[in-house]
């Protein structure tokens, strides 16, 4: 009986999820495998870093997901006059009672959408660091929880440096995923064209799921078994990278960390109890590379980080 009822749990679990999915896909068309990887992070208590060229639906992508929850959400436009009280938020004066009262900022949130990303200053950008590690902001000597979920989908474009400021490795390591959208195919595109004719299709999405379905769906998925080989096998493949030929500074534990939740998050989609080697395959890549700072001499000659994962996976052996 119990089993029957942890198996009813589960299904209606990945109802949630689909749900979601399926509301998403009606506005972000022919992207099924980036959503697949947003919904993974955010189930599973890790934030998404989107590096994409303008018009890919980067910004679209995330508003539908904040659209489709019955959560709060924040978009902040990252710019070189933000300011860290901007995103955190300030205490000011009442002169009738003479006291300093705090006015919460957009980080208040449980979805944050920080546009263009690498276009504030370094002092800006770390006003994020200890909120996407730590579930927490502190200002002025006081510690203020933030709600949870607290889920941050940050972007940026790659093929613009003017005005811009990297992203620091502190800061890329607090990202779970890194991914890109890419161009859709024509047909989709054709599509695309069709739904946006009178009105975009994101004025008329609806919330499809509560926040206690939300916090159902990320317990669920928290129960997701993986065995020691595997939890060995996923450290082996971050170690590698410390030691990686061209590779400077390689992956944090944080890593592991990252890519065993996401590994749980996918195997509860596809409806497993337990974690696969493929499941950990499968986002390797995008829980990885992006943490590698790779040596100038690499660079120059064309070796990159995604490369560098693709080859540690081929070369460990896969437990039986």
């Amino acid at each position: 009986m119990d089993k029957a009822i942890t198996e009813n749990h589960a299904q209606s679990g990945r109802e949630i999820y689909q749900r979601i999915s399926n509301n998403i896909q009606k506005v972000v068309k022919g992207q099924s495998a980036a959503i697949r990887k947003l919904l993974s992070a955010f189930v599973s208590g890790g934030h998404v870093l989107l590096e994409d060229y303008p018009g890919t639906g980067k910004t679209t992508l995330a508003k539908a997901l904040a659209l489709s929850v019955d959560v709060s959400f924040k978009r902040i436009q990252f710019t070189p006059d933000l300011l860290p009280s901007d995103i955190l938020g300030i205490s000011m004066l009442d002169p009738n009672q003479r006291t300093f009262h705090f006015h919460e900022g957009p980080i208040f949130a449980n979805i944050i959408l920080a546009d263009e990303i690498n276009r504030s200053s370094p002092r800006t950008q770390s006003a994020l660091l200890e909120a996407m590690a730590e579930f927490q902001v502190s200002i002025d000597g006081n510690l203020h929880k933030l709600k949870d979920p607290f889920f941050v989908i940050a972007t940026q474009n790659p093929v613009e440096s003017r005005g811009t400021y990297p992203l620091p490795e502190a800061q890329m390591d607090r990202f779970a995923v890194q991914f890109s959208l890419g161009y859709i195919s024509p047909e989709d595109e054709v599509n695309l064209l069709g739904d946006q004719i009178h009105q975009h299709p994101i004025d008329t999405l609806q919330t499809c799921v509560n926040l206690e379905d939300l916090i159902s769906l990320k317990q669920q998925v928290k129960q997701i078994r993986i065995s020691d080989e595997l939890k060995r096998y996923l450290v082996d493949i971050v170690n590698a990278t410390r030691s990686a030929e061209g590779v400077q500074l390689g992956a944090s534990p944080r890593a592991s960390i990252a890519l065993m939740k996401v590994a749980q998050a996918l195997a509860f989609f596809d409806g497993y109890e337990f974690v696969t080697p493929e499941h950990i395959q499968e986002q390797a890549v995008s829980v990885i590379a992006h943490r590698l700072v790779m040596e100038p001499q690499a660079r120059f000659s064309g070796r990159m980080a995604p490369g560098v994962v693709e080859e540690i996976i081929k070369s460990i052996p896969v437990p039986a």
